[in-house]
């Protein structure tokens, strides 16, 4: 009933919007956000990808689009592209085949979509509360390359609002250089709701990063990351990982498919160590 009586209120009160300036937009903008958060939060039968997906009420869409410009909303506007469609993608069950399983019970997973191509799928616990996790993938997210191997620099462009940066990422190159030097700009979103967080991502254009000399700019997406405390003991993470790269180039597909099912294996090695050794520094 609340969200319903919320839309209709937002309708009939958006024309008085226009006359507002400032903090009063911006007040209403975070009122806004906080009644979304309460529909993202209604007890219910939905799953929790379905309660990630659900769309912002009528009124913070629209508040949204007078704080921010043309571009900013751009920008918004393809990180939830991102999201959505990679939720949809973890959504589907069938047809996932097992690239790699190691013996602490981390696995990646592989599908071929089409328009798309081929996929990747890492799913694992991790022996930290989400929250930590969480800090470390998206607060913390330009060190990456100080425990990440395959990262060599990540760096925030832009930042919009509070969800969503623009940032360029510059890969390590692989053992005995098979891939050579790659950088990625990507638009990235970062949703909360509930117990479940949502880091989604895909390739975009900003003027303010052109292409390096002697580097590939490849691209990604749509992908993301999902992170939700482990059922029965939330001070574990499962986090599962979307994986699809377009690492451009001339490479032949079988050592595509093995360099990046190696390096989703390689990123939850390394999360495990950095998230350990960080713990230990703070006892």
């Amino acid at each position: 009933m609340l969200p319903a009586t919320f839309k209709l209120c937002a309708g009939i009160s958006y024309r008085h919007l226009h006359n507002m300036t400032g903090l009063k937009r911006r007040a209403a903008v975070a009122i806004a956000q906080e009644l979304n958060k309460c529909m993202f939060n209604r007890p219910g039968p939905s799953k929790w990808i379905n309660q990630v997906r659900r769309r912002s009420s009528l009124l913070s869409s629209r508040l949204e689009e007078k704080v921010f410009g043309e571009a900013e909303m751009s920008f918004i506007k393809q990180g939830e592209e991102a999201l959505q469609k990679s939720l949809k993608i973890l959504s589907d069950q069938d047809g996932w085949k097992t690239e790699t399983m190691v013996d602490n019970g981390d696995k990646v997973l592989s599908k071929v979509l089409p328009d798309v191509g081929k996929v990747f799928r890492l799913e694992v616990v991790v022996d930290q509360p989400m929250d930590c996790v969480y800090s470390e993938l998206v607060e913390k997210m330009e060190q990456m390359g100080n425990w990440n191997p395959n990262v060599k620099e990540i760096k925030i462009l832009q930042k919009i609002g509070k969800d969503t940066v623009i940032t360029h990422e510059t890969a390590a190159a692989t053992p005995g250089n098979i891939v050579g030097p790659r950088d990625f700009v990507s638009v990235r979103c970062s949703k909360r709701r509930g117990s479940t967080c949502v880091l989604a991502g895909m390739a975009t254009a900003y003027t303010g990063m052109p292409e390096q000399k002697g580097v590939i700019r490849a691209e990604n997406g749509p992908t993301c990351m999902v992170l939700r405390p482990l059922t029965g003991d939330p001070s574990q993470t499962k986090l599962t990982w979307l994986l699809s790269i377009d690492l451009k180039g001339w490479l032949p597909k079988t050592i595509i498919n093995q360099v990046l099912s190696q390096t989703q294996v390689d990123f939850a090695n390394h999360l495990r160590k950095h998230l350990s050794h960080s713990l230990a520094m703070s006892c």
